[in-house]
């Protein structure tokens, strides 16, 4: 395993990346970030990902990289887009981004990637059974982990909820959009967690996302079964989470 790896972190408004420890998950550089184009077309992406990995400085050839984005990921392939282009969708998209930076790449879903940082650096760190990790923000990612191990493009936040799905109720932007309080985002939030707990049971779940910041403002208000903390590594979970994926 390499003890250094670039991990970079494509979302609906920025992209981000920086060089990674991977004994540690500590950041090597500065976490370097671009604005996503307008649109998020591949091409401007591609070259928007250039830019930015230009900005990292010299990387040998044997630097692993890893790369995660807001879709289905299989097989390289990216099977659908959340606050992208949709001409991502059906893309061989692992070889495009290995085409434009001249090596080879590992490429994964931003959420699984967000939850394999927890398991190995994070709040997941030796958590048995199933931890299941959310992010809120645009909408809501999320990673299942079973014993450390990733199960990979669970979707959590298309789960259908009261007729909607449950990130179009329940996310970040959904309670900045209608104005919601603390407490009456808090009570769309019970009845998601409580959601997942009648699917999957899980021994923990984890909040990440930006929001994780304000965590005691919301956390406090939920009754669940299961413990609920929040993440710990934060805006850089997805950067960590890929930079570890591509030096296995």
């Amino acid at each position: 395993m390499s003890t250094t790896a670039v991990g970079i972190d494509i979302g609906g408004t920025g992209i981000k990346g920086a060089i990674v420890d991977i004994a540690t998950g500590e950041l090597l550089t500065d976490r370097m970030k671009l604005a996503t184009p307008d649109g998020g077309k591949p091409d401007d992406i591609l070259d928007t990902v250039l830019a930015l990995f230009d900005q990292l400085g010299e990387i040998g050839e044997a630097t692993p990289v890893g790369v995660c984005f807001p879709a289905i990921i299989i097989n390289g392939c990216t099977m659908s887009a959340a606050n992208v282009s949709k001409k991502w969708i059906g893309l061989d998209a692992e070889k495009l981004f290995e085409a434009k930076l001249g090596r080879s790449i590992h490429f994964v879903n931003d959420a699984d990637a967000a939850g394999v940082a927890e398991a190995r650096y994070g709040a997941a760190r030796d958590a048995k059974g199933l931890t299941i990790l959310t992010t809120l923000g645009t909408g809501i990612g999320s990673a299942m982990l079973f014993d450390g191990e990733l199960i990979p493009n669970s979707e959590l936040g298309h789960l259908e909820l009261d007729g909607h799905d449950a990130e179009s109720l329940a996310s970040t932007s959904a309670k900045e959009k209608e104005d919601l309080s603390w407490k009456d985002w808090a009570k769309r939030l019970q009845r998601y967690y409580e959601h997942l707990e009648l699917l999957f049971s899980p021994d923990l779940i984890l909040v990440g996302g930006g929001i994780s910041k304000s965590s005691e403002e919301f956390l406090p208000l939920l009754e669940l079964r299961t413990p609920i903390k929040p993440a710990t590594l934060r805006n850089n979970a997805g950067i960590v989470g890929a930079a570890e994926l591509a030096s296995r």
